[in-house]
């Protein structure tokens, strides 16, 4: 949950931030096309207020009975007090004959000569508004004719007023666009508030784009700018003015904004690891709890310790459950009690059988034995019979003792699961009834695990005993295979025998049961189960049918690993 609360955070910070961006460029788009349309308008003004001053300045009677002088010096020496009504930075005075015969410049620039050349290469007579360009100085120039209105409107010649685009110009325009202004004239940087150096990339980023770029992004160095150009005149001299504004500059209230995003995020998660905290106290460490209880039930420990002061819903959860672990534990010991008893009830009925035939044999034994005529071989043969009552007598009460031994009084060590199982077989072939049954172990390298080998041999030799008094003595055959399974050691005996019935193979490890043995006691597969679960294997019958029966030993293997080798007992 707190990672969760972490990355939604996250990732709502990062939407948030990345809206905000996106609204601020859009913002500053708006913003620099609205300052543009200002900067229009202001030029427009400008450009009227001109164009009415010249159009005034040659309707005065003064000017107009200077320029019927027709003499140059003194309309020269006499325009001058005009030139300062005017309020522009240039004034010229043009007379019928295109001639130059008045003109002052406001601050040096543009000389009169120079003047004389660019009315004399003019393109648009007809225009009211010309651009006039000489030695780097840009003059925007309004035109006004000057008639006589006493002789039919006789044109006496043309007024020009302009205003040149300097610096400070460049400044103003700046303040009012509210960015930065460059005005180039036919390519080349006339006045401007941006770095020279900059200047041609944005005019190669304008001509690259086309005139109806519009507003779009520039990178100059590593800032980021919004830029737009507007066309003053799109004839020669052809006139642009580059305005842009700085998106870093506009987005450096993002900074406080991302910062004061992080802190409500760090804010958002300390609640979250707070309500977590709250959270797993109230609930998820409880229920953590009560999942180990029910493990450890699943594992047969009904002390494990629960917390039953707990409150709400899991708290009541939890009291249920230790009842419910009461009660189980309660019938279980009732039932286990009851087992006992009809085990005991069993066990009692078959013991008395089995113990009271053998004794009934020694009892009669020992009364013949007490006969005086009897002979020496008479006598001597009482005595086996004798002797094997109570061997089997011996035999049983060692099986009930084995039934009974925990599995704490094996002597366990580590060693190669192949070595009982050989010695069970030379145990097996001692015996003259099954000389003739084959009897063969095949292992391919060495099997190790950690056993007692003494009661693993009986194990090896009680099912080994089985298979070869099922098998027939002539054609019979037992094997036993050793090899690696899933980090076990398998080991499987085969018989050819008949197999087991149905009836008996569902019971086969069950104590005192016993099929086709005239002399057996029932016990032989309950102990080598018992002896196998005690090292934590398992003990099953994998297959039984007519002409193969295969009973299977899995034990859990150690890491040791040795060579590769195959063992065998001859067969026959």
């Amino acid at each position: 949950m707190l990672a969760t609360s972490a990355g939604l955070t996250a990732v709502s910070l990062l939407v948030v931030q990345r809206i905000v961006e996106r609204q601020v460029r859009l913002n500053l788009r708006v913003d620099l096309a609205n300052s543009v349309e200002t900067f229009r308008n202001v030029q427009k003004e400008r450009q009227d207020s001109l164009a009415r001053s010249a159009a005034l300045m040659a309707d005065l009677p003064v000017l107009k009975s200077l320029m019927t002088s027709r003499h140059a010096p003194t309309i020269q020496d006499g325009s001058t007090e005009l030139f300062r009504l005017s309020g522009g930075d240039l004034f010229a005075l043009m007379d019928r004959q295109n001639q130059v015969v008045g003109f002052h410049t406001r601050a040096p620039g543009i000389t009169q000569e120079q003047a004389q050349l660019v009315w004399e290469h003019r393109h648009e007579t007809d225009s009211t508004r010309q651009w006039w360009i000489a030695s780097g100085h840009l003059y925007e120039v309004f035109l006004a004719p000057i008639y006589l209105p006493q002789a039919d409107n006789l044109q006496l010649g043309t007024l020009a007023i302009g205003y040149e685009i300097d610096r400070d110009l460049a400044h103003e325009l700046a303040r009012v666009a509210a960015g930065q202004v460059a005005i180039v004239c036919d390519g080349r940087e006339v006045a401007s508030t941006i770095n020279p150096f900059d200047i041609a990339t944005l005019q190669r980023e304008v001509e690259s784009r086309g005139p109806d770029a519009g507003t779009f992004d520039v990178m100059l160095g590593k800032e980021s700018f919004v830029m737009t150009s507007l066309v003053l005149n799109p004839a020669a001299p052809e006139v642009t003015v580059l305005v842009m504004k700085s998106y870093d500059q506009a987005a450096q209230f993002l900074g406080h904004l991302r910062q004061l995003l992080l802190g409500v995020g760090l804010v958002a998660v300390l609640i979250g690891s707070l309500l977590v905290y709250l959270l797993a106290s109230t609930f998820t460490r409880p229920l953590e709890k009560l999942v180990e209880g029910v493990r450890a039930l699943g594992r047969g420990d009904y002390s494990f310790p629960l917390n039953t002061k707990a409150d709400g819903e899991v708290g009541e959860v939890t009291k249920a459950f230790a009842g419910m672990r009461d009660s189980l534990q309660n019938a279980q010991q009732r039932l286990l009690h009851s087992e006992r008893l009809a085990t005991i009830g069993i066990m009692a009925s078959s013991i008395s059988h089995d113990l009271r035939h053998p004794l009934t044999a020694v009892l009669a034994n020992a009364e013949f034995l007490a006969e005086p005529d009897l002979t020496p071989g008479q006598r001597e043969e009482l005595y086996l019979e004798i002797s094997i009552a109570v061997h089997r007598l011996t035999d049983l009460i060692d099986s009930l003792l084995e039934l009974s031994r925990p599995a704490e009084s094996l002597n366990l060590a580590e060693g190669a699961i192949e070595n009982p199982v050989s010695r069970a077989i030379e145990l097996i072939r001692a015996h003259p009834e099954f000389q003739k049954i084959k009897v063969g172990i095949a292992s391919r390298g060495v099997h190790y695990v950690t056993c007692d080998n003494k009661k693993m041999e009986r194990v090896f030799y009680n099912l080994l005993l089985n298979s070869c008094q099922a098998v027939q003595p002539a054609g019979g055959n037992v094997a036993v295979t050793v090899e690696n399974g899933n980090r076990l050691v398998d080991v499987r005996i085969t018989d050819n025998g008949p197999g087991m019935d149905t009836s008996i193979r569902d019971k086969a490890f069950h104590p005192f049961v016993s099929h086709g043995k005239e002399n057996g006691t029932g016990l032989g597969l309950t102990i080598a189960q018992k002896i196998v679960q005690d090292h934590s294997g398992v003990l099953e019958i994998e297959q039984s049918s007519p002409g193969c029966t295969v009973m299977r030993i899995s034990l859990p293997r150690t890491a040791s690993d040795g060579a590769s080798r195959c063992l065998g007992v001859p067969e026959g």
